[in-house]
């Protein structure tokens, strides 16, 4: 985890687009371009800051504004109450704390969604026209039709919906207007297993575990690690691998 008070220019920069629209700001009339523009580092430096605090009460850790405003305020006017030495050094005993707890909510976090993953797969895996497959892969026909179906070597245009296990969808083509096309080699395993027993025209419900999917690593911040994921898969188009 980087310092959480380390703040760069760039970070300033990206802070002042975040945070400087505010609703009901006070006009204000400068004297030159240089006040508006120390007003503004300190406007985005602010911005910065409180992004960090509101990250860091996600994970139970608060700290006093009005502290950080008075360490601000005495150090800029070289009366801090702290040597170089033990800013660093309690910046650094900091970081390792929200390290600690970070870590520790994401453990409790992934157990969480492995519990909950577990429940869904078997309750169902219970329901009527589900077929569970050797991998532990679970699909039911949505629409039925007849026909080849498609290699792992090949490349396969679908239509698709991809959701977590409480309905979020997290990806879809049908929203999106425009089919997806991929050679089936080359996506996660289930889709691998799945596709290849769909005919052009077919669709079906898949219901994917976390390790013929993602796994423990998750995908960005829409697929958590170990989540289990449901697809409605309407199978397009086959071309055979060039």
């Amino acid at each position: 985890m980087k310092n959480v008070f380390k703040v760069s220019l760039l970070a300033a920069t990206v802070a002042i687009t975040v945070g400087c629209n505010q609703t009901g700001a006070v006009e204000v009339d400068f004297d030159n371009e240089n006040q508006k523009t120390a007003y503004a580092i300190g406007s985005s430096l602010s911005q910065y800051v409180e992004n960090t605090l509101t990250k860091q009460a996600e994970y139970g850790v608060e700290l006093d504004k009005e502290v950080i405003l008075q360490g601000f305020s005495d150090a800029i006017r070289e009366k801090g109450h702290l040597t170089q030495e033990e800013v660093l050094t309690t910046l650094k005993a900091y970081d390792t704390k929200m390290q600690e707890v970070a870590q520790k909510m994401q453990i409790e976090k992934a157990e969480k969604a492995a519990a909950e993953s577990k429940k869904y797969l078997e309750d169902n895996a219970k329901l009527d026209g589900v077929t569970v497959t050797d991998s532990g892969l679970q699909y039911s026909v949505i629409t039925k039709a007849s026909g080849p179906k498609p290699k792992a070597t090949d490349t396969v245009t679908v239509h698709y919906v991809g959701t977590l296990t409480d309905g979020t969808v997290f990806d879809s083509s049908v929203e999106r207007g425009s089919p997806a096309t991929f050679p089936l080699d080359r996506v996660i395993p289930g889709w691998t297993e799945g596709v290849q027993l769909m005919s052009v025209g077919e669709k079906y419900k898949f219901v994917i575990p976390s390790d013929l999917a993602y796994g423990d690593q998750g995908a960005g911040e829409k697929i958590p690690a170990g989540a289990t994921l449901v697809f409605e898969v309407e199978l397009l188009e086959i071309a055979a691998a060039e």
